[in-house]
């Protein structure tokens, strides 16, 4: 199928939610009723062979987790979802059928998400890319959650269950058609977009999605905010059929919300959310993962290149 083709295929394809948007795809830029308050502005991007391969993941796999990559980092500032921006590289090969599979998934999510895909590009590449482009909205700046809010004495949470996606990755790179719970979960994750926002109003004072992993995104909470924080391993809610407890902890695309609140608002926190308490912030610097004998434990998540 021609670009144009493809692009017009795919235009019929999406639907608007809401009345924000007022010019879409078919223009040269898609048009956005201000809807008042602030706009939260997220790009995640994935690459065949770096975050997915396409022996493991189908065309609607990497549409779904394109998209939910991206919102879930509204999520974790508490944002409302708005608009979503979709630049697609289809290589030599992929096909009318693969790109339009890949769309439907993206566009079933922000049904689900209440999110409109207000545009985007096709151009050919040489691998698979998709890069997505979210807008959130807020009533105003304070109402949302940023990384460096964290206080000595604040509790450290985190939503949901972890290890699922690492997990995973190990069985499909042993054996490509595995299936099974973890990895669906780990093919098709949920931004906690309805989880963010009741944190938020709940009062947690910092917030980041766990997308590098534990022992990452803790570490960007306690640089951010000027903080020492110390999280016990033995806390870390694992997925059911996760058993090894440093993978979850390093393993990242878990997609759930690690958070700080000060201990006034833990009955807040948790009425809001499902949370699991597993550390503790203090003065000083840098990140403390400690075993069930209190042994400091050196792991780090996912760093990008």
């Amino acid at each position: 199928m021609a670009e144009l083709e493809l692009i017009a295929a795919i235009e019929r394809m999406l639907r608007v939610r809401g009345d924000a948007l007022l010019r879409g795809p078919g223009d040269d830029a898609a048009v956005v009723r201000a809807a008042g308050g602030v706009a939260v502005t997220s790009i995640d991007a994935m690459v065949e062979d770096v975050h997915f391969k396409l022996s493991t993941h189908s065309p609607g796999d990497v549409g779904h987790r394109a998209l939910a990559a991206a919102l879930s980092d509204l999520a974790a500032m508490g944002a409302r979802p708005g608009e979503a921006y979709v630049a697609l590289g289809l290589p030599p090969g992929f096909g009318e059928k693969a790109a339009l599979e890949l769309v439907q998934a993206m566009e079933e999510l922000a049904e689900r998400t209440g999110t409109t895909i207000a545009g985007g590009d096709v151009v050919s590449a040489p691998q698979l890319l998709v890069s997505v482009t979210v807008t959130g909205w807020a009533d105003g700046e304070d109402s949302l959650v940023y990384r460096d809010g964290v206080r000595p004495g604040d509790l450290i949470g985190v939503t949901g269950e972890l290890g699922a996606s690492a997990t995973a990755l190990k069985l499909l790179d042993s054996d490509p058609s595995a299936g099974g719970p973890l990895v669906d979960r780990h093919r098709r994750p949920e931004p906690r977009l309805d989880a963010g926002l009741a944190l938020a109003a709940a009062g947690v004072s910092a917030m980041i999605d766990v997308s590098d992993g534990v022992a990452t995104d803790a570490r960007h909470l306690a640089e951010r905010s000027e903080v020492a924080i110390a999280i016990e391993l033995e806390r870390l809610p694992l997925a059911e059929g996760v058993t090894d407890v440093k993978l979850a902890a390093t393993g990242g695309e878990d997609f759930e919300l690690l958070f700080s609140a000060p201990p006034e608002r833990r009955a807040q926190v948790e009425a809001a959310a499902g949370v699991t308490w597993i550390g503790v912030a203090s003065e000083g610097s840098g990140l403390s993962l400690v075993d069930v004998s209190g042994q400091p434990l050196d792991l780090r998540g996912y760093e990008h290149a």
